[in-house]
């Protein structure tokens, strides 16, 4: 289950960094606001963050909470439009089409759990963590990535691509149009994230531009092109604490 949470007056964005279950954690323009993502394992684990664990805490003085419907996969490739389709399909050997999730096996936690860790870690690593031979630690992992149990990601500092400017955008799109729009944007260069999200905004998108006349031309014209959209909220990003599972220091 995935939630998208805004957390607002003081609350400490390294304890939510430090949350096995928290994959982006993003200082929003305000100073005092907090975005984060959780990946949490179903309703018990939802309610419990919501109804027990935010309300004891005296540094959240408010939060809003949305379940993401749907991330759109185009996004998982981001390249900050970098490289050419060449270059991308150099990175992507397999060009095997994703298969169906596969069952759950008892392995599957401790395999995911070392590799978030370490990304790096070899096959016999895999298998001695999950007390199974380096052979089928790597089966199972390709089975895991193959159904897209699994994404690889790799976390760079945007900085270093000439990014300098992040920002998160709230976006209101009629229904009939919210398919369109998200697939349009998450196809973007420099869109990084895209989900269609549970709230009064049914889409979510992360972004980030060079400085902020880039970041007006992808409001005015990528986003303005657009039909459906009936409100847009921009927020900056100050700074990032967590991304794709780590944090920074």
């Amino acid at each position: 289950m995935r939630t998208c949470g805004r957390r607002r007056h003081g609350c400490r964005p390294q304890a939510l960094a430090r949350r096995t279950d928290t994959v982006w954690v993003d200082i929003l323009g305000g100073g005092d606001e907090v975005s984060t993502i959780f990946f949490l394992d179903g309703p018990d684990a939802r309610n419990t963050l919501l109804l027990r664990d935010l309300p004891a805490t005296d540094a959240v003085g408010s939060w809003t909470a949305h379940t993401l419907l749907r991330v759109f996969p185009t996004a998982f490739r981001w390249t900050a439009g970098l490289l050419s389709l060449q270059e991308l399909a150099q990175l992507i050997p397999d060009p095997t089409p994703p298969t169906a999730p596969p069952p759950p096996l008892a392995i599957d936690t401790a395999l995911i759990a070392a590799l978030t860790e370490d990304g790096r870690s070899t096959y016999s690593e895999l298998a001695r963590r999950a007390g199974t031979t380096a052979l089928t630690a790597r089966r199972r992992l390709d089975a895991l990535v193959r159904g897209q149990t699994v994404r690889l990601a790799t976390e760079v500092d945007l900085a270093l691509l000439g990014a300098y400017t992040e920002a998160l955008l709230w976006i209101a799109v009629r229904p009939g149009a919210l398919h369109e729009a998200a697939r349009t944007l998450s196809g973007h260069p420099h869109v990084r994230f895209c989900a269609a999200t549970t709230g009064p905004a049914n889409l979510v998108v992360a972004l980030a531009t060079a400085d902020l006349d880039t970041l007006y031309a992808f409001l005015t014209d990528a986003v303005g092109s657009l039909d459906g959209i009936t409100a847009i909220d921009t927020t900056p990003l100050l700074a990032t604490v967590k991304r794709t599972g780590l944090i920074r220091h």
